[in-house]
């Protein structure tokens, strides 16, 4: 089974299918209308409205600060251009965070406002009545273990999580708890290899890895990364494919030398 190159909407069944016959996911993170229509064209299997916007969009240091307001405005910038893609919302720090009934209220808002597809949210057993009640209520969610960025000031640091064995094993259970409870993927952030393939194998429901190595059942990276936008965040499980910040700057700087020689514009670009 290949799911790449068809022009059929991926859904939360279609992912599970594809783990079924070891077809890897595919998933990048947008946030804007034009980028997700382009990521869409290319066959993305889910693309992730990720609370990275946080970073990427608006510069903060961390996903802390962005509001659910603003999650809704990016989601529906996403979910307008997406015709192919299964479109994650992550549900942003404070939304549903010890609190079931504010994070139903937060998940229905996501699917009502945007048209997306599903939420994702950090942690395990500690936000498990919040899953029950979102998935009560027909909305998928996607899990997210390992390490958890809005988590960062509990954890004080991005290391790789869950490398001693009692975070392991809490880990694993966890995993088992998210499948139960009804999630329909985990995203795997920054935990050892072998955890993560061993993790994924003893789970029916797909794994997305970011920093977990390749035993997962698919991928994950900011779009902004793996595009060479961010120059400054270089951990080991980033691949950049292109380097768009040295182009973009090149072509600006020729743009404004044009500009400033008044060869733009020339005679065949005016009326």
């Amino acid at each position: 089974m290949s799911t790449q190159g068809e022009v059929r909407k991926i859904t939360t069944h279609t992912l599970q299918e594809m783990k079924r016959h070891g077809e890897p996911i595919a998933m990048l993170t947008a946030y804007d209308f034009s980028m997700a229509k382009i990521i869409d064209a290319a066959g993305m299997d889910v693309i992730l409205v990720g609370d990275s916007a946080s970073n990427v969009m608006a510069g903060h240091e961390t996903t802390l600060p962005i509001t659910l307001d603003e999650m809704i405005y990016h989601a529906a910038s996403v979910v307008r251009a997406v015709r192919r893609s299964l479109v994650v919302v992550d549900l942003p720090f404070g939304s549903y965070q010890g609190n079931s009934k504010e994070a139903l209220n937060s998940a229905i808002r996501i699917m009502k406002e945007t048209g997306a597809h599903a939420v994702k949210m950090e942690g395990g057993r500690e936000i498990r009545e919040a899953v029950e009640r979102i998935l009560s209520a027909g909305v998928p969610v996607m899990g997210h273990l390992g390490l958890t960025p809005q988590s960062i000031y509990k954890f004080g640091t991005y290391v790789v999580r869950a490398k001693e064995e009692a975070e392991a094993q809490r880990l694993r259970e966890d995993s088992q708890l998210l499948e139960r409870l009804g999630c329909f993927s985990i995203v795997l952030e920054k935990i050892p290899a072998a955890l993560a393939r061993e993790v994924s194998s003893g789970l029916k429901i797909p794994t997305i890895g970011i920093g977990a190595g390749n035993g997962t059942d698919g991928q994950v990276l900011v779009l902004h990364d793996m595009l060479g936008i961010n120059k400054d965040f270089n951990p080991r499980f980033l691949r950049r494919y292109m380097s768009l910040f040295d182009d973009i700057r090149k072509a600006t700087e020729h743009y404004i030398a044009d500009v400033k020689s008044k060869d733009f514009p020339n005679e065949q670009e005016q009326y």
